[in-house]
């Protein structure tokens, strides 16, 4: 699954892990990246969506319609 919102468009960050010497290595900061599937009323079906735990309020606070709006308005597929 990859680690990106559909909504907010939020990506995996990249920097280094840091050990007590203080050595470094490279690590991924992944986003809290859900699937979550909703009812879709407009054309009367599930739809199913990667979310980030921010994506996911703005969802409760926006509705899944407008969510589903701004996701094709980006260009994203649904």
């Amino acid at each position: 699954m990859s680690a990106h919102c559909q909504l907010t468009g939020r990506k995996p960050g990249f920097g280094h892990q840091i050990s007590h010497s203080h050595r470094r290595s490279k690590r991924r900061f992944d986003p809290n990246v859900q699937r979550k599937r909703y009812w879709l009323p407009s054309e009367g079906r599930h739809v199913r969506l990667t979310l980030s735990a921010k994506g996911i309020k703005t969802v409760d606070t926006i509705g899944v319609e407008a969510a589903v709006a701004r996701i094709r308005a980006r260009g994203g597929k649904v």
